[in-house]
């Protein structure tokens, strides 16, 4: 059994992550796992390292990119087809509890890692796979990026306006998907291991992860027996649950149920709605989506933005601002949540990137350590397992 970890290292503190993961959706995994306290050594290829740091932009040559998603992590650059860097390499793994890769499958058994004969060399190891299709079926080894598994998975499909052209998720849900459910998987792991004393196989498809996501549209297709397609920013089955453009902007009402709608009438000053039996109940209400709209915003466009809110949050009806990214970083609960971090280019020049949204006691993701530059734990690493 493990001793108790420090909280205020983080939770997955003691813990060793080999990472030989680049871009994104690998990337994104080990980040969340250094930031829970995982000591994270991140291999990269020599000379050219993550394909990361060649994406812009670019602050004094450093890539915003990379920087945003490899904080608190150690970088070594090894070439895997050279002898005497297989060797540091295999002594890492010596020392670890997790290999986290992302190449097409089939890469890491050209260079010699085999999962089963990893396994029985190393029974304790944990062998997370992170790759567009998963290590099984018909498309296992083709190449896949996000925008690729959004369009194959279904997102895209339900994004963007009726009748408009097709609409990519504005970030790479893709990628972020397949890391979060990763680093849920290799952490199920662990917790197996603690009990059989073996690590395990983890394999996760960017592709599954996008059907995971699916919600409730494939239960609603067989039921409605429709095609769902995208709907714009109303919910499919709650209203009135959307945008709404008030005198000078949008704001977000969410009346998930008839109470809640039978007060956001009152507050609105549309007590009749409350009897019009298009809107009784909430089925009739999604029916009837387009005509309640027009009433509601009709009555929001007699007042700004600002009163409608504090008028709706003093009734305690779900609303919310429409924030761009500059208001989000201005928003006092974001910033009271520390999820906006500073992290530095090799200048000393500080980049605004998101934090961890993951509060485990009292622990608040530190940033132990600067994205780091390619090789530069290369001496420490190397001092740690005895190789001079």
């Amino acid at each position: 059994m493990r001793a108790p970890v420090s909280h205020s290292k983080g939770p997955l503190d003691g813990y060793t992550i080999i990472d030989l993961t680049r871009v994104l959706a690998g990337p994104y995994c080990t980040l969340l796992l250094a930031d829970l306290g995982a000591r994270v050594i991140k291999v990269e290829q020599p000379g050219v390292g993550d394909d990361a740091r060649h994406i812009g932009p670019f602050v004094e040559g450093d890539s915003a990119y990379f920087m945003s998603v490899n904080r608190n992590k150690e970088s070594i650059a090894l070439d895997l087809k050279s002898a005497d860097d297989r060797q540091i390499f295999e002594s890492l793994l010596q020392t670890a509890d997790v290999l986290v890769e992302n190449f097409r499958p089939g890469t890491m058994e050209k260079l010699g890692y085999v999962w089963e004969a990893l396994h029985e060399r190393l029974p304790r190891l944990v062998y997370t796979s992170v790759s567009g299709f998963g290590q099984t079926g018909p498309y296992s080894k083709r190449p896949a990026y996000d925008m690729v598994v959004q369009a194959m998975g279904g997102i895209m499909s339900l994004t963007g306006q009726p009748g408009a052209l097709p609409t990519r998720v504005g970030v790479s849900i893709g990628d972020l998907a397949a890391g979060l459910y990763a680093a849920v998987g290799t952490q199920a792991a662990l917790l197996q291991r603690e009990r059989t004393g073996f690590g395990d196989r983890v394999d996760v498809a960017m592709l599954d992860c996008q059907v995971a996501l699916l919600e409730n549209a494939i239960s609603r297709m067989q039921v409605d027996g429709r095609v769902p397609g995208p709907l714009g920013s109303r919910h499919p089955s709650i209203t009135p649950f959307d945008v709404f453009r008030a005198r000078d902007g949008w704001l977000v009402i969410a009346a998930g149920n008839d109470a809640v709608f039978r007060k956001l009438c009152a507050v609105l000053g549309l007590h009749g709605l409350i009897e019009d039996p298009r809107f009784l109940t909430n089925h009739l209400r999604c029916l009837h989506h387009e005509a309640l709209k027009a009433l509601i915003e009709r009555q929001l466009n007699s007042a700004p933005c600002a009163d409608w809110q504090e008028v709706l949050m003093s009734n305690d009806i779900p609303t919310g601002p429409y924030n761009d990214l500059a208001a989000v970083c201005n928003d006092p609960q974001i910033q009271s949540r520390q999820m906006l971090i500073q992290v530095q280019a090799r200048n000393g020049q500080s980049l605004t990137v998101a934090g961890s949204p993951v509060h485990v006691g009292a622990h608040r993701t530190p940033l132990v350590r600067q994205p780091p530059q390619l090789d530069q734990d290369r001496q420490a690493i190397l001092a740690r397992i005895g190789i001079s």
